[in-house]
């Protein structure tokens, strides 16, 4: 089965440019123009930071556009929450996440524990899609909390068709990058308890606007670069820069050498343009004002 894999659309609540300057519904419209070539996707998957500031609004307008672009694909949309996300918007848009191509809720089984994390199961294909919650309210890093694991372990119990894929937004791998270190998954080897030895195939990911592949409990995490914009660690060391260009992933699940991850990138005429550069004390200052406290 193919994956389309997006993530970090940062959709503003009016289509209109942000702070730095980019539109984020035109790069959406922009990468969703280019991905329409494809063929054989199974599902769309969205990795979080759907909205920049959490608005009912942004829920809708991504609702539209990518549930029409994936209708026109035969295929449903699986979306989940990042930190720049408000989980009551996104539950009165999306639901559970788990779109059919009707447009109608399509999971299997939800979970809304009592913290509010938001997590469901829908089987495509054979393959069975798990969605998590690892949104932390007001952080930049994330956590899947107890209730959610425990869920994840009993959903593992018994092995899909096909295999599972798991899609949430904060990475449990990072590179030796400042800023990727404090603020991906809080605590990912309790994750790595609960996958080890299952039917876990691969784990889809967004939050650090570049593409990482790495590994699990021996499960390949695929990092996919943003839509909004991307991270250029061409930097020099302890900054960050963040460029202009539209990307996604195609995923190509099963065969003797699946997953298979490529990257996609869109045609933009202002790609490799310079969004914003923030120097080493910027960059201390911010790690410093939101890194986790143990």
């Amino acid at each position: 089965m193919k994956i389309l894999h997006l993530s970090d659309t940062h959709l503003d609540r009016s289509d209109a440019p942000n702070k730095h300057g980019v539109n984020a519904t035109e790069s959406l419209r922009l990468m969703l123009a280019e991905l329409r070539h494809q063929r054989d996707i199974g599902a769309v998957v969205v990795t979080g930071d759907l909205a920049d500031d959490g608005a009912v609004e942004a829920y809708a307008a991504l609702r539209e556009l990518v549930g029409e672009f994936a209708a026109g694909l035969g295929a449903p949309v699986f979306f989940t929450t990042g930190n720049h996300d408000e989980r009551a918007a996104f539950g009165k848009v999306l639901g559970s996440g788990h779109l059919g191509v009707d447009g109608g809720d399509c999971a299997e089984t939800a979970l809304e524990s009592a913290a509010g994390e938001r997590a469901a199961v829908t089987t495509v294909g054979g393959w069975r899609i798990v969605t998590l919650d690892s949104l932390v309210p007001g952080e930049v890093w994330g956590h899947l909390g107890e209730a959610q694991l425990d869920w994840l372990r009993e959903v593992l119990r018994t092995p899909a068709a096909e295999g599972t894929v798991l899609a949430f937004h904060h990475p449990p791998v990072a590179l030796d990058h400042p800023v990727q270190r404090p603020f991906g998954l809080r605590d990912p080897g309790a994750l790595a308890d609960v996958i080890r030895g299952t039917d876990v195939k691969a784990v889809l990911t967004g939050h650090f606007h570049l593409q990482v592949l790495g590994f699990l409990a021996g499960v390949p995490v695929w990092v996919t670069p943003g839509v909004v914009n991307r991270i250029d660690l061409t930097a020099p060391p302890g900054t960050e820069r963040a460029v202009r260009g539209a990307s996604a992933s195609l995923v190509e699940l099963g065969g003797d050498s699946g997953p298979l991850f490529h990257t996609l990138h869109a045609r933009d005429p202002r790609a490799h343009e310079t969004v914003h550069e923030l120097g080493e004390e910027r960059i201390r200052a911010f790690i410093d004002a939101r890194a986790p406290r143990d």
